[in-house]
């Protein structure tokens, strides 16, 4: 009779990567579902124009929308006129240099348009931009 020899246990040297990928499938579940929902804000049909990009230059830029019911919408949020004017005179009080621009739908009425212009002016505002998309090209 041969003695008992002891068996030495060979190391395994493999990984297991199955809880990575559970892992990995629940966190693209939860992408999938929470994408949509930070993708909100107004919807505005802008006016196609062959302009050239604004030069913010890093600076925070201040935009008012205009939808097409006429409605004002700063920072996705409505506001009324008197609002807008208001927090609009905050802020270029605390950053006179904020580039202001206007985002107005192609078929809100061109008077909206304007009166948000000219309460931006009054709140502030030096000059006031549009903005537009850019043609697409067939």
């Amino acid at each position: 009779m041969e003695p008992y020899r002891k068996r030495r246990k060979k190391l395994m040297s493999e990984i297991n990567v199955v809880p990575y990928i559970d892992v990995m499938l629940v966190l693209l579940v939860i992408f999938m579902i929470t994408a949509p929902l930070l993708s909100q804000g107004v919807k505005v049909d802008l006016p196609k124009a062959a302009a050239r990009p604004v030069d913010s230059q890093d600076r925070e830029t201040l935009v008012v929308t205009v939808d097409r019911e006429g409605r004002y919408f700063l920072d996705d949020r409505r506001i009324s006129p008197e609002e807008l004017s208001r927090k609009t005179a905050a802020i270029l009080r605390a950053r006179p240099q904020t580039p202001v621009l206007i985002r107005g739908d192609r078929q809100s009425n061109y008077g909206e348009v304007v009166r948000a212009m000219t309460l931006l002016q009054s709140a502030g505002a030096p000059s006031v931009g549009l903005l537009t998309e850019p043609p697409r090209n067939p």
